[in-house]
């Protein structure tokens, strides 16, 4: 018989894992007392790690939010300069836990998953480093038999007028209609792209083009070294293993405590890897001290500390929305802070709960010494309370309070 695998580590509660939590996305910090800058900016997004994108659009878009969580009100123009700007200081890709905003010092660390998309070959099986939305695969699948030559020509419509939207880029302005059969039934309705879309997403993810804007929030993609910074394209480029190594460091930086399906896993990691590949990462780093082993308290698989991660008084209040580094990962979310929800407009009509405060832009979640982790009004209280040993189970099932697909 395989003998079981005991958690190792210290012990540490689940009080003072919140805390490590809050303080690794800069809850225990004050907000600053006069205007808000872009230095404010980047120390807030070197802590929160990434910055999430999302087409939901009630309050404000979803990556506006964690800075305003985090700094008070900001102007909104001086992000969207460090975004999409002339000078830009992140850029937008889709290995950092979905579609999110970066800094652009990470590129280089993600070369490695752009090869991986340039030399899969769609007739064979996958490339174990390949990540990218599942529309592309079938999608290229599709197209390398009935248009192979469509990315070719999609790349070539870019070279020559510059930032298009994915049906701009269509060299012949095809377009399936509502009511034409889907070729690709295995990505759902919301995820059924254009062939024009297919190619220049697979384009982007390869590092030939990335995001030069937005319109109307619609992405505009141009040629790479139209769009970043010269010194970014030119820096060498970095082992595949150690780059590896240098993205999990980020996200256990920005988790503060975290498992290994937290800091790396396919769904909810911050940069997703495979598992016998973020096994062998996590070994490593535990091994330069990187990450220490800890068990906390009601979490029964494995966690790890980052390094300098702090446990420090919190005493913050926020307005958090669900796509906010902190409780993205509902899981953990669950776990650490006894608090469930569900964004319900994604949420299976049979499996939506009415006990979740979750709207399609934010989540009002109130954490407090004087209460349990229950939905409230009012904007969450980022403290680290008391609680019961073990999380409280999720609520029963009902009809969602919200109209399914609405925004």
């Amino acid at each position: 018989m395989t003998p079981v695998r005991r958690p190792a580590g210290e012990a540490i509660s689940r009080d003072t894992a919140r805390r490590i939590a809050l303080a690794a996305q800069g809850f225990a910090e004050p907000r600053p007392t006069g205007r808000v800058d872009v230095r404010h900016l980047r120390r807030a997004i070197e802590r929160i790690g990434v910055l999430q994108v999302d087409s939901v659009n009630v309050l404000c878009r979803s990556h506006y939010l964690p800075l305003f969580a985090r700094l008070g009100p900001y102007s909104r123009t001086t992000l969207d300069r460090m975004c999409w700007g002339a000078d830009r200081e992140l850029f937008e890709f889709f290995w950092g836990h979905k579609a999110s905003l970066l800094p652009v010092s990470t590129y280089p660390l993600l070369r490695w998953r752009m090869r991986a998309a340039e030399r899969q070959d769609w007739n064979a099986d996958l490339d174990p480093d390949l990540s990218v939305p599942w529309s592309v695969v079938v999608g290229m699948r599709r197209l390398s038999a009935e248009r192979p030559g469509l990315v070719a020509d999609v790349l070539a419509r870019i070279v020559e007028r510059g930032s298009l939207t994915a049906g701009e880029a269509s060299p012949d302005g095809e377009r399936r209609k509502p009511t034409d059969p889907d070729p690709d039934p295995t990505t759902g309705r919301m995820w059924n792209w254009q062939d024009a879309k297919i190619a220049v997403e697979y384009l982007f993810c390869s590092g030939r083009v990335t995001i030069a804007g937005r319109r109307n929030f619609e992405r505009l993609y141009d040629l790479t070294e139209r769009v970043l910074p010269a010194g970014v394209l030119e820096a060498p480029e970095v082992d595949a293993d150690e780059a590896r190594r240098e993205l999990l460091r980020s996200s256990a930086r920005s988790l503060g405590v975290a498992t290994a399906q937290e800091l790396c896993g396919t769904t909810h990691g911050h940069f997703p890897l495979p598992k016998a590949t973020a096994r062998s990462v996590i070994d490593d780093l535990v091994e330069s001290g990187d990450l220490i082993p800890v068990r906390v308290e009601g979490v029964k698989p494995q966690s790890y500390r980052w390094r300098d991660a702090d446990d420090r008084p919190i005493d913050a209040r926020a307005l958090l929305s669900p796509f906010d580094t902190l409780i993205w990962n509902r899981d953990r979310t669950h776990r650490l802070f006894d608090f469930f929800y569900r964004i319900s407009i994604y949420t299976p009509q049979p499996s939506a709960c009415t006990a979740t405060t979750s709207s399609p832009s934010c989540s009002a979640i109130a954490w407090s010494p004087a209460s349990t982790s229950k939905p409230t009004a009012a904007p969450p209280a980022c403290s680290s309370p008391p609680s019961p040993p073990n999380p409280a189970p999720p609520p029963p099932a009902s009809p969602s309070p919200w109209p399914r697909n609405s925004t």
